[in-house]
């Protein structure tokens, strides 16, 4: 079964960390841009980083510059989030997806088509 599977997420108090995991399973994501997206309650879905298939080439919104990284190690087939420093804004499910072409692009304007689970990230006191 082709799929990505996202895990790693949790509660965390303000200023946490957390990191991420985005596994491929039944395919291989190093010929692929992957990104990850989030989605707070009542809001959009939103790029938060992206990577290039030889992470070269990194793209972070603006609200995570600093405090998230964005990784890749294709021999593990997995992509990784690093995230430091969490707020409360922060909090949502946190799901990764592949792509071609431009890595910005990707970031500011999410994939269609369907989703994984995600992993709910939640920051709270």
């Amino acid at each position: 079964q082709v799929q990505l599977v996202e895990s790693g997420g949790g509660l965390v108090q303000p200023g946490g960390s957390l990191r991420l995991s985005c596994a491929a399973h039944g395919f291989s994501l190093d010929r692929f841009i992957i990104g990850w997206y989030r989605q707070a309650p009542g809001k959009e879905r939103e790029g938060v980083s992206c990577i290039s298939v030889g992470a070269g080439t990194t793209y972070y919104r603006d609200s995570v510059k600093g405090r998230f990284t964005i990784s890749r190690d294709n021999a593990k087939n997995t992509v990784y989030l690093q995230m430091n420093s969490l707020t409360p804004e922060d909090t949502g499910i946190y799901y990764c997806a592949p792509g071609i072409g431009d890595v910005q692009n990707m970031c500011v304007y999410p994939p269609s088509g369907s989703w994984g689970q995600g992993t709910q990230v939640t920051v709270s006191s």
